[in-house]
């Protein structure tokens, strides 16, 4: 997932009518988005992200199962939030639309969820207006990872998200594109605005489960905008401080309260829930 230049908004990149003004796609050079679409499995990507992508493949051909487990531990985690009561979510470096969209799982489970999808890719922001064209409750914006005071204080964001009520924050598979510091300032900015009960969901790269291998695999995000930084355990679990960390800390995605088999599971990302007490 990219991180995010609020440079790009809705309008410069369509017209009314949602269309996609190409110039503003970059096709000529991956995108971290359309990388992990082509993973898992969509359709929405071009040759450069395909290039990439089975770059990743044919050094560690079990990423896209990663890919996959990283949306099966976003389900997961979005329903324990809406089973503690928040009715509200954030996400930041949704990626393009993919199976189990986190509006999908809340407002399965409670109807009267809002949720607020945050991505900088053109394509991410065409295919959310269509997809929620009809659905009031939810919306997609442009915003910037490194600087989300200004982005919590979005107007769009506020008509769907009160501050002052629990909100569970979505940072998946996005920290690991900024440097230390950006991604530990902004950690510390979701926590400093948000309501006690609210949680933080989070997942990010390591090289920890796979050292021979992860060389190689980083290179598949060289010619992007947004390079990968691969962290060990004791750094992501340092982004959940201030946090109470759920049961069972920090662990490799497919481990964090599994509902399945995990033997054949992959070891590329550690996964983590706080909660604000």
């Amino acid at each position: 997932m990219p991180e995010f230049d609020n440079a790009t908004s809705p309008a410069d990149v369509t017209d009314p009518a949602g269309f996609v003004d190409p110039v503003m796609l970059q096709t000529h050079r991956p995108h971290p988005a359309r990388i992990y679409d082509y993973w898992l499995g969509g359709k929405d990507n071009f040759p450069p992200d395909r290039a990439a992508a089975e770059h990743a493949i044919a050094a560690a051909p079990d990423v896209p199962q990663a890919a996959r487990e990283n949306r099966a531990f976003l389900r997961r985690a979005v329903r324990l939030c809406v089973e503690a009561g928040v009715r509200q979510f954030i996400d930041i470096g949704s990626g393009l639309p993919a199976q189990g969209n986190v509006h999908e799982v809340a407002q399965e489970l409670a109807p009267e969820s809002r949720v607020v999808y945050i991505d900088n890719d053109p394509i991410v922001l065409a295919h959310g207006r269509a997809l929620l064209a009809s659905n009031h409750s939810t919306t997609v914006l442009t915003g910037d990872l490194r600087d989300l005071d200004e982005l919590l204080d979005r107007p769009a964001l506020r008509e769907l998200i009160d501050l002052s009520q629990p909100v569970a924050v979505l940072l998946m598979a996005v920290l690991h594109f900024v440097d230390d510091d950006q991604a530990a300032a902004a950690v510390k900015a979701v926590h400093d605005r948000v309501a006690p009960g609210s949680f933080l969901l989070l997942s990010h790269s390591t090289a920890e489960g796979n050292p021979q291998r992860a060389a190689e695999v980083v290179k598949t995000w060289d010619d992007t905008d947004s390079r990968i930084r691969l962290r060990g355990r004791a750094e992501v679990e340092a982004f959940l401080t201030g946090w109470e960390p759920l049961e069972p800390g920090v662990d490799f995605v497919p481990l964090w309260r599994p509902d399945g088999p995990t033997a054949d599971s992959t070891r590329w990302m550690y996964a983590g829930v706080g909660r604000k007490a």
